[in-house]
């Protein structure tokens, strides 16, 4: 599936990025996914309980899910944007948010934003992720 990977685009002008890349390459004849937010619920469609890193750990999951479905992984996101309802309650929380999302990206960075909402559909949700992958042309 080497021929599917996204090339990350980070202009030496712009430094360095962290924790995200400043652009992502998709391969010729890759298929575009996208991902509807996702927010932090199990198979039930219940609100894990936990706290903030706990429901974007769930709901990264929740992204990773639907582009295996697709016949992809975790590296064939090219985009996420992270909505999230108080972005001190994110920052608060980037030590554990960043090992969840080591546990479920790796060291795959796609692009990023993020983005502060004053509520989400669902009020027990803090954050949803909307995503877009390119998976292999024949993976479904």
């Amino acid at each position: 599936m080497s021929s599917s990977r996204l090339l990350p685009i980070n202009p030496e002008s712009l430094g360095a990025p962290r924790g995200y890349s400043n652009g992502m390459l998709a391969p010729a004849g890759g298929r575009l996914l996208f991902i509807a937010g996702q927010i932090a619920w199990d198979s039930q469609q219940n609100i894990v309980p936990g706290g903030f890193a706990v429901q974007f750990a769930q709901a990264l999951r929740n992204v990773v899910t639907v582009v295996r479905e697709a016949g992809g992984e975790a590296e064939h996101l090219g985009s996420l944007t992270i909505f999230v309802t108080d972005h001190h309650e994110y920052v608060d929380a980037l030590k554990e948010i960043g090992a969840a999302y080591r546990e479920i990206m790796s060291k795959h960075f796609p692009t990023m934003a993020l983005v502060e909402v004053k509520a989400l559909l669902e009020p027990l949700a803090k954050v949803e992720i909307q995503a877009l992958a390119v998976v292999e042309r024949d993976a479904r």
